[in-house]
């Protein structure tokens, strides 16, 4: 008992480094932003300290200017707050239709070819988001390529619209966060045993069983970790939203950063910013449970 009890304490203290890293790095700042969740905003920025409610009241409520009893739903939140939701989860499915076709047909491919896809896949991460997001913009700008060509071919007459609308947002998150599903639907297809695949021809399966009953639950790991690596980030997107949106397409982390900066109310962006914490976790708990539901049973 005496060796065990001291090979415990050694355990603990070989992960007391770890430990503190984690305390004071990752969840230190999220103390500190709920602290500021809850106390008043300072005359220029920053906060003073002392206890307040109002930035949690100003994230869903607000009051009439002319007169304070007078309490309303806060219409633009809501409205960005929706668009942050929708925008995610769209970028998640048009990611995942788009990302299975691509993981597949690397998957497929003869082992020494694999590596050159997998890398063409990588290379948009050796640029910086900010150029990306650029890259997007001469596309679908007014004078950009696309306009430019569908003028010349005679298929329209002016620019289409589609700078500054959720749809270049859309584009925009979807090509950005593309290689975060394409990766984890490889790394799930790369185990996958084509035996069973085989199995369900020689069964007599049609194709589209054969993809709904034997790999689309055998690749499911991928999809669920995938879907994690696209929602998270899209939910709080800055640069992406900022660039092809601009001010008309606001998102939930250009709110908050807009509360830090020229709104000079960090409370209410603190505020937010746990509210936004507290909408990923919450959709990702529902999405484990749905994803690993099986006969009615949750099993993680």
């Amino acid at each position: 008992m005496a060796e065990q009890r001291e090979s415990h304490l050694w355990k603990w203290l070989l992960c007391t480094p770890a430990l503190l890293v984690l305390v004071l790095a990752a969840s230190g700042p999220l103390f500190i932003v709920l602290a500021y969740s809850f106390l008043t905003p300072g005359t220029m920025g920053g906060v003073r300290w002392e206890f307040s409610t109002e930035g949690w009241f100003r994230v869903f409520l607000q009051r009439d200017i002319f007169d304070p009893d007078e309490v309303r739903w806060n219409q633009a939140h809501l409205t960005i707050f929706w668009r942050s939701i929708s925008l995610s989860l769209q970028t998640t499915i048009i990611c995942a239709v788009l990302g299975f076709p691509t993981a597949w047909f690397i998957a497929t491919r003869p082992p020494h070819r694999r590596a050159l896809w997998l890398f063409l896949i990588t290379i948009p991460f050796w640029t910086n988001l900010l150029i990306r997001t650029f890259a997007i913009q001469e596309l679908i700008r007014n004078n950009g390529t696309i306009n430019t060509l569908l003028m010349r071919t005679g298929i329209i007459d002016s620019p289409i619209q589609m700078m500054f609308t959720d749809f270049a947002v859309l584009l925009g998150m979807a090509y950005v966060f593309m290689p975060l599903m394409v990766l984890p639907l490889y790394a799930a297809m790369d185990k996958l045993d084509f035996r069973l695949v085989e199995a369900g021809y020689d069964l007599y399966a049609s194709r589209i069983k054969v993809l709904w009953y034997v790999i689309l639950p055998l690749v499911k790991p991928g999809f669920i970790a995938g879907s994690i690596l696209v929602f998270i980030p899209s939910i709080g997107a800055y640069v992406t939203p900022r660039v092809l949106g601009g001010g008309r397409t606001m998102m939930l982390g250009n709110l908050i950063a807009l509360q830090f900066g020229q709104g000079r109310n960090w409370p209410l962006g603190a505020a937010l910013a746990v509210v936004m914490l507290v909408i990923v976790v919450t959709t990702l708990v529902l999405y484990l449970r749905w994803a690993n539901r099986e006969g009615g049973q949750v099993r993680v």
